[in-house]
């Protein structure tokens, strides 16, 4: 049969997973002739036969890819046949301009290389560093496309032999695995104390002690038996790690690291040892096991009757945060673990309160230096930060709490405003993450955090710089949010010297803009937006707000009535603040109810500041409104870490209570142009259940159905008047278990198509990708769909 050639250019998730010695294999299953190359461009085929044989080439290349691999397109041109071509080779990586290959996230172990971890006799067997084509790292090492290992933190360890012999060979699973080694050639472990002193492992170029024969693992293990804090150098940075069933152990890791109540993560053993301590649906054990091994958070069982987790380490949640081993090393340390009768370990951010994850040796030494007891420790340099990924199951859908390790950097991939010039999103306060908007990719950084930490404001910066560099983009916008101070607007403030065009977002209008990206909405469409805080349009504190529009521009149908916040930033961290001056706009400051929460609380002064409109900002924040029921109830007159009142309040009852209870008030449609929400009859609803004596799960639960029911009324109020059918809900109150799926089928119920965050959490860390979107859409950028 006559021969035809053909250039296929692809683009997607195709380096890093095993993409070219399955071409290479399927090229020579179909006995075609020719050549297959990464470049920072995408993986790019020559393939020479006849024209039915590449056909089927071309579909099973899509049809067949590794498991790892996410093909975007396919871009074939016919090509002249070359009579010499008759064999097909794998030729070396080049660069070329432009980078539009997409970044491979890093993933767990996979089974073979478990396999091989436990084998007696393998040459891997117990090394903390194996990995193949199918698994380990990838984002966390590479420092610039394409991926190869010259350009990753493997670059200083040489294969040996053999290890060289597997990375040659197209018909082995390690071939072109780029963090390809042994224990003969790649990185080392190690443990030290907390005064340098290498006490287990081989590090390079150090004196080990007469304990160092004693392998690394073997001696943190039983450290951590004994109930010593183990700082833990993982993937994308550090963690902290101690058993999970020590109190006191636990207990303490908390004084260090000065996180008084936030959960904390657990790593157990594998799913069997998961399911003793929580309940696990077929969708959660999925979860799990999927390669990204995110954290999901899962209903723990009534009574926990294995006493594998103590009671510090989740008070005040129904749920724990469990995750299995997604390393070699978590592995072996988990079954050196099992040996002293240890199946659940603490691994919780190896960092300082509020401060990002420590990346390097020297930095986690020396900023956890007063947390840990010891550091387990290797040579493999981490290029960049990137913290686990939070999941969890709601009403049959996966909600992100958190994306990260696993996640990020798989872009977004838009369907509207595809086509403009490259926007850099500078992202909010809290919860910080950037995106960089390239073509039709939307890139989601990995979570930052707080930008009022600097140390945080450094990792954001750092991370402009990592996303522009690795995908050779310079952004020629850049959006950032309303609020004049943040951090993220000064900054690109800053830039405007540079020649930027700057675009502000309103905070509330870019969580809209954010899932109708992720949903390919096209026109315009209503937003529930319920959060904590966000600038406003008005200057006022938004958060609970019915908006209408789409990336262009949007209009403010209706919100939670506002309320005076005294103190600002001090009423969010003292509920209490918030829960008078709710009282005091409901019942008057000469009115005030005898509530039991006041007569321990110094009230005078706040009252003051209230009566004279004193650093008290006007807020519509639905969060705030937890915050004042949640304190009402006479708990959580102060947090310790942001909604922690309302997530433990939330958690006092179930959807199915939710479902049976009656409303604290007869709800009723609201009027006018602008639909305003009263709070008063909920507050006082509140006070008189608190009067009755009434117990908080009760009113937690007549609390949410009243939400329920009040804001269905109101964005059924709001379709009336636009006769739009689509409603996206976003915002950091929709991580709420109870009130997502409630607003989801009440209002599905009452004929209106509602969206929901699909691959983002819906609290800030989903604002850059909107704040991006926008601003392509404001400066003209073309919509295709």
């Amino acid at each position: 049969m006559a021969a035809s050639r053909r250039k296929l250019q692809i683009k997607g998730i195709v380096q890093g997973v095993g993409f070219r010695p399955f071409v290479y294999n399927l090229a020579q299953a179909e006995h075609l002739a020719g050549t297959v190359a990464n470049t920072s461009a995408g993986v790019v085929v020559e393939i020479q036969g006849p024209a039915s044989a590449l056909d089927r080439f071309i579909h099973r290349l899509q049809h067949e890819a590794p498991p790892l691999a996410r093909i975007v397109s396919v871009e074939a041109e016919e090509m002249a046949v070359q009579e010499e071509a008759v064999s097909f080779r794998i030729e070396h990586s080049t660069d070329s301009p432009g980078t539009s290959t997409l970044i491979p996230p890093d993933t767990a172990t996979c089974q073979d290389c478990l396999a091989d971890l436990r084998r007696p006799g393998d040459r891997r067997l117990g090394y903390a560093f194996t990995n193949c084509t199918n698994c380990g790292p990838r984002w966390t090492i590479i420092s610039k496309i394409p991926y190869d290992r010259l350009q990753t933190s493997m670059a200083c360890f040489p294969m040996c032999k053999q290890c060289q012999a597997e990375y040659d060979d197209p018909a082995d699973r390690r071939f072109h695995a780029q963090p390809n080694a042994c224990p003969r050639c790649g990185p080392r472990l190690w443990l030290e104390d907390d005064r340098g002193k290498v006490v287990a492992g081989r590090r390079p170029s150090a004196e080990v002690t007469s304990a160092g024969d004693i392998p690394a693992l073997t001696v943190a293990a039983a450290l951590l038996a004994e109930g010593r804090i183990v700082a833990v150098k993982g993937l994308g940075g550090f963690h902290l790690a101690v058993r999970a069933d020590d109190s006191p152990a636990v207990a303490r890791l908390r004084r260090r690291k000065g996180r008084e109540a936030k959960p904390l993560a657990v790593m157990v053993t594998d799913l069997a040892t998961a399911r003793k301590v929580a309940q696990v649906t077929a969708m959660e054990a999925a979860l799990l096991t999927r390669p990204e091994a995110p954290i999901v958070l899962l209903e723990r069982l009534a009574g926990e009757p294995h006493g594998l987790i103590a009671p510090e380490i989740a008070p005040g949640h129904r749920r724990l945060g469990i995750m299995l081993p997604y390393t070699p090393l978590h592995h072996l340390l988990l079954a050196e673990l099992a040996k002293h009768g240890v199946a659940a370990l603490v691994m919780t951010s190896g960092n300082a309160s509020d401060e990002p994850l420590c990346l390097g040796n020297r930095e986690a030494k020396q900023d956890l230096a007063e947390i840990a007891d010891y550091w387990l420790l290797h040579d493999r340099d981490i290029v960049r930060r990137t913290d686990d990924s939070v999941i969890q199951v709601v009403d049959h859908r996966t909600v992100f709490q958190r994306r990260g390790r696993g996640f990020s950097p798989v872009p977004v991939f838009l369907r509207l405003h595809t086509e403009g010039p490259p926007v850099l999103a500078t992202g909010p306060e809290l919860k910080n993450t950037i995106c960089l908007l390239k073509e039709d990719l939307a890139f989601v950084s990995p979570h930052i955090g707080d930008l009022q930490n600097l140390k945080a404001h450094k990792f954001f910066t750092d991370s402009v710089a990592t996303l522009q560099a690795v995908l050779e983009c310079e952004p020629e916008i850049i959006a950032h949010d309303l609020h004049p101070d943040y951090a993220g607007t000064r900054w690109a403030q800053e830039q405007k010297t540079r020649g930027k065009q700057l675009v502000p977002v309103q905070h509330h209008h870019a969580h809209l803009v954010a899932v109708q990206a992720e949903h390919g909405l096209t026109g315009p469409s209503l937003g529930l937006i319920l959060d904590g805080t966000g600038f406003g349009a008005d200057g006022t504190i938004w958060g609970g707000e019915i908006l209408a529009g789409d990336a262009a521009d949007f209009t403010r149908l209706g919100h939670l009535e506002t309320v005076p916040l005294p103190g600002g930033d001090a009423a969010i961290k003292a509920p209490w603040r918030t829960a008078l001056s709710y009282l005091r706009h409901t019942f008057g400051e000469s009115d005030l109810p005898d509530l039991p929460f006041l007569q321990d609380q110094t009230s005078g002064p706040v009252l003051e500041m209230l009566a004279k409109g004193v650093n008290s900002p006007l807020t519509s924040s639905c969060g705030r409104l937890f915050d004042a029921v949640a304190a009402l109830t006479g708990s959580w007159q102060e947090v310790h870490y942001e909604a922690q009142a309302a997530s433990e309040l939330m958690a006092l009852t179930t959807s199915a209570d939710v479902a049976n209870a009656e409303p604290l008030y007869d709800v009723v449609e609201v009027t006018g142009d602008l639909l305003v929400l009263p709070v008063a009859p909920l507050i006082r609803a509140v006070v008189r259940l608190v009067q009755q004596d009434a117990r908080p799960d009760e009113i937690s639960a007549r609390f949410h159905r009243t939400l329920i029911d009040m804001w269905t009324e109101a964005v059924l109020t709001a379709s009336s008047h636009t006769g739009w059918r689509k409603v996206v809900l976003a915002g950091g109150v929709f991580q709420n278990e109870i009130l997502l799926p409630g607003m989801l089928a009440a209002l599905g119920d009452r004929g209106l198509e509602v969206f929901s965050p699909l691959d983002l959490p819906a609290n800030d860390g989903a604002i850059a990708l909107g704040q991006a979107v926008v601003a392509r859409a404001r400066l003209g950028g073309r919509q295709t769909s």
